[in-house]
C-alpha cells in the first residue's frame, strides 16, 4: 500500500504573510532528497503564499511516527533560518517544540491517503493559503455529488453508486459518514457551516478506494489568543471510477467565497492560480489555491504540473477580482467581516475583553448574550 501525504505549516513569511522565502525552500529540498529511498519513496516541495508544503509518497501509513517526526524536524529547520533572517512570524505553526508521535495538536496540517497504486494513478495535489479547512466542501460536494459539475455521476457505471462522505465536527470534535446520493441533503445541511463541518474524506461506494483526503488542522486557543494552522491542503485521485481531472477542477471555475484573507477576519473569494502568482499581498489576499497535478509511478512523482497555469481560469481570475473589489468596500462590515460568532478565531477577543466593562444592562437581553472575548 502506497500511503501520499501533503504535511505543511508556515514558519516565517517573506515579506510579512505573503511568500516562503527561497533559502527555506532550498533547506527543505535538501532535507527531503536526504531521506528518499529510506524513509520516502519520494518526495517533493512546493509553497502558496507563506505556507511550504512536503509531499511525499512512503508505504509506512497515515499519521506515521518517523514520517511526521521527519516534517516535524524540517519544520523546526525552517524557523531557524527565519529567525535568523527576522521574517515574520517565525515559526508560527509549530505550537510546541517537542514532539510527541505525530503532528496532532502540534500546529502543521496534513492531508493523507492510503491506496493499491493502479497502472495510471493521476492525483492532484490542491495548497491553498489565507483561507481556512471549509474552503474544500463546495468544490468537494460538486466533484463527487452534482451531476451537473461530474457527468461521470450519471454515465459512469463505476461512479453511479456514488460517494461516501467523511464529515468532522470541529467545535465537537465529532466525525459523522453521509452516503450519498441516498443523504444528499443530509450532507448539504451540515457542509454548508464549512466554519465548523469540515469534509474530511471521501470514498467510492462502487470500489471502496479513497478518492480525496483533506487538512482538517484549524486554529488552537494558546495563552490568551487563537494561533496555528489555517490554511488547508487537499488530495483527490482521478479517473478509472474516479471522477476526471476536468470535473475536480471545474468547480474552481466559481472563485467561491470563503473565510480568512487579513487577520483571519474576513470573507474573499478563492482565487485559482499558477505557481508564480501564489503570494497573496493586497489585504493579504484574495485566498489563494494552486493545483499541482502529478502521475504516480512505482511511488514515485512524474510531474508537477500547474493545472490552474491555464487561460479558461482567466474569467474566474477576473470574476475573483471583481467579488474581492464589491467586498473590500464594506471594510470592517459584514458581510465582508466575519460574523461575531467567528470573529472568536481571530484578535478580536483581545479587544472586546478590553472594552467589556464600558457596556451597561438597559434591558433584558431578548437574545442569549455572545459577545466574543467576553
Amino acid at each position: 500500500m502506497l500511503t501520499l501525504s501533503i504535511i505543511n505549516a508556515d514558519t516565517g513569511g517573506f515579506v510579512g504573510h505573503s511568500r516562503v522565502h527561497p533559502s527555506m525552500v532550498d533547506e527543505a529540498r535538501k532535507r527531503v532528497e536526504s531521506v528518499k529511498g529510506s524513509l520516502l519513496i519520494d518526495g517533493q516541495v512546493a509553497t502558496c503564499g507563506d505556507d511550504l508544503s512536503l509531499i511525499l509518497t512512503h508505504t509506512h501509513g497515515a499519521e506515521d511516527e518517523g514520517v511526521h517526526r521527519f516534517a516535524f524536524d524540517v519544520f523546526m529547520a525552517l524557523t531557524d533560518i527565519a529567525v535568523d533572517l527576522g521574517l515574520y512570524g517565525a515559526g508560527q505553526d509549530l505550537l510546541s517544540d517537542a514532539f510527541s508521535g505525530n503532528l496532532r495538536g502540534l500546529g502543521p496540517g496534513y492531508a493523507e491517503l492510503t491506496f493499491r497504486e493502479r497502472v495510471s494513478e493521476p492525483v492532484l495535489c490542491f495548497l491553498a493559503d489565507k483561507t481556512e479547512p471549509g474552503a474544500w466542501n463546495l468544490p468537494l460536494f460538486r466533484i463527487f455529488a452534482d451531476p451537473f459539475n461530474t457527468a461521470g455521476l450519471v454515465i459512469d457505471p463505476k461512479m453511479h453508486a456514488g460517494f461516501r462522505f467523511e464529515v468532522h465536527d470541529l467545535v465537537e470534535g465529532k466525525a459523522a459518514t453521509f452516503e450519498c446520493p441516498d443523504e444528499l441533503y443530509d450532507l448539504a445541511l451540515y457542509i454548508g457551516a464549512p466554519s465548523r463541518y469540515v469534509i474530511k474524506q471521501v470514498t467510492s461506494r462502487e470500489l471502496g478506494e479513497p478518492a480525496a483526503g483533506t487538512s482538517t488542522q484549524r486554529l488552537a486557543f494558546m495563552a490568551g489568543r487563537y494561533v496555528g494552522k489555517d490554511d488547508p491542503v487537499m488530495i483527490v485521485r482521478c479517473q478509472s471510477g474516479l471522477p476526471a481531472v476536468g470535473e475536480v477542477l471545474e468547480p474552481f471555475a466559481f472563485p467561491h467565497a470563503v473565510a480568512g484573507c487579513m487577520r483571519g477576519s474576513y470573507h474573499a473569494p478563492l482565487l485559482p492560480v499558477t505557481q508564480r502568482d501564489a503570494h497573496p499581498s493586497r489585504f493579504d489576499g484574495p485566498p489563494r489555491v494552486v493545483c499541482l497535478g502529478y502521475q504516480i509511478h512505482d511511488g514515485s512523482f512524474v510531474g508537477p504540473r500547474d493545472m490552474f497555469d491555464d487561460p479558461a481560469f482567466d474569467r474566474a481570475r477576473q470574476q475573483a477580482g471583481e467579488v474581492f473589489d464589491y467586498l473590500r468596500r464594506h471594510g470592517p462590515f459584514e458581510p465582508h467581516r466575519l460574523p461575531l460568532d467567528e470573529m472568536e478565531y481571530t484578535t478580536m477577543p483581545a479587544v472586546s475583553a478590553r472594552l467589556a466593562d464600558r457596556w451597561e444592562q438597559v434591558e433584558a437581553p431578548a437574545v442569549p448574550a455572545h459577545v466574543p472575548g467576553a
